[in-house]
């Protein structure tokens, strides 16, 4: 008997294009392998010609790390001795400055990678990361091969050039939601430790509350307090003092004055500006969207569609509620997306939108368009979201409509 004889047309084209999909993103997964070998062989990426390191985010973490191994962890926090730990450790004069914002919580990783040499603790940050980013995606999707696809993601590539922490956070977000039905302690752990990047868990606590997850509540709440008293204790009270003394400044010189660049900011806010709004109003348009994206998450999680649906709804609610976002965070766009397939596997509808969202990113990534695209590809997985949701609500009415008349 023929397997497939039972299987529709319509299942056979679905199956097509989703081999299709995974073919077109493991190429590309195998692609960024191959632009960072060829970047590195004429030293474009990690270290320059003479060995030195080359000015891109890792270097912020490292020298961080190298002020706290030195017992002056609060040096990280103040602009002037940063920079010079940065000049120091790249051997010559930087026309730019890298800043250190992360809470003190992140030098519990910046420490341990200050010990080895920086191309060393470059390389092995970004395939430590990659590699729990994979495992977990794949572990969402129930399906070993959501670990290479989530690889071909170009943010991913993105994250792993300039040696940033997009995977980390996708990992957090990842195993929060995971943990979050059958280990609720451990999802709190998660949650607590994303504290690391806060603008990332804002919803966490509204969701949890809404809902009456309080065993994961007071969990993530035990391991915050956690998060603020151990860097204390061990890098001394000073660095946190200085950490919220600094906040204010990074705020004003990263957003109000775009001094990084509003283009490369990815947020409603930052798109805003990129458009000629001034600072009040394009913040007030944040603020709607956020309390817009917060209101529909809390409905989404009192409603009656699947769990996956609503974890995949809450971590792609996370890009919208935050002005501060950057392309290298965009790897924990993967997260909503292996929620969604652990749902069920994607329609015809959905790899067009997951394909576009791609698009999106890639046009950026290359250099293609210099606005702030972000919001865009989070519009196209957020469609997607919204759609499968609808499809269970109505799915579930009429379901309940066949009962009645029964």
């Amino acid at each position: 008997m023929d397997p497939h004889a039972d299987v529709s047309p319509q299942a056979e084209n679905g199956l097509v294009l989703t081999k299709c999909g995974v073919a077109v993103a493991a190429g590309l997964a195998f692609a960024w392998l191959g632009c960072l070998v060829a970047m590195s062989i004429p030293h474009l990426w990690m270290l320059d010609v003479q060995g030195r390191p080359i000015f891109t985010d890792f270097l912020e973490v490292w020298v961080a790390g190298r002020s706290a191994l030195h017992g002056a962890a609060a040096a990280a926090y103040d602009p002037v001795l940063h920079h010079a730990a940065q000049v120091e450790a790249a051997g010559h004069a930087l026309k730019g400055f890298l800043w250190w914002h992360y809470p003190p919580l992140f030098l519990f990783v910046a420490a341990p990678l200050a010990l080895m040499p920086y191309a060393a603790a470059f390389l092995a940050w970004d395939l430590v990361t990659l590699a729990g980013f994979a495992a977990a995606i794949a572990a969402i999707a129930r399906t070993r091969i959501a670990a290479l696809i989530a690889c071909g993601i170009p943010a991913v590539f993105v994250n792993a050039v300039v040696g940033q922490n997009g995977c980390l956070t996708a990992i957090l977000i990842g195993g929060a939601l995971l943990s979050l039905e059958a280990r609720p302690i451990l999802a709190g752990l998660f949650i607590g430790l994303l504290t690391y990047k806060p603008q990332m868990g804002l919803l966490f606590p509204l969701v949890l509350v809404a809902t009456g997850r309080w065993r994961a509540f007071f969990s993530a709440c035990a391991v915050t307090l956690l998060a603020i008293a151990l860097p204390s204790l061990i890098f001394g009270v000073d660095t946190v003092r200085a950490f919220l003394h600094f906040l204010p400044r990074a705020s004003d010189s990263l957003l109000t004055h775009g001094a990084a660049g509003l283009n490369k900011l990815q947020t409603i806010y930052s798109l805003a500006r990129f458009l000629g709004w001034s600072y009040l109003p394009a913040s007030l348009l944040q603020g709607a969207v956020t309390l817009a994206v917060a209101v529909a998450v809390v409905r989404l999680w009192r409603s009656n569609v699947t769990f996956a649906v609503k974890a995949a709804g809450l971590a792609a609610a996370v890009f919208a509620a935050t002005p501060y976002l950057y392309m290298y965070d965009f790897p924990i766009l993967a997260v909503p997306l292996a929620f969604l397939y652990r749902d069920r596997a994607f329609d015809r509808v959905e790899l067009a939108g997951i394909a576009l969202a791609n698009l999106s990113l890639l046009v950026f990534a290359c250099g293609v368009v210099a606005v702030p695209i972000g919001p865009l590809a989070v519009g196209f997985v957020g469609g997607l979201i919204v759609r499968r949701a609808m499809q269970q609500s109505q799915a579930a009415a009429n379901n309940a409509l066949v009962m009645q008349a029964a």
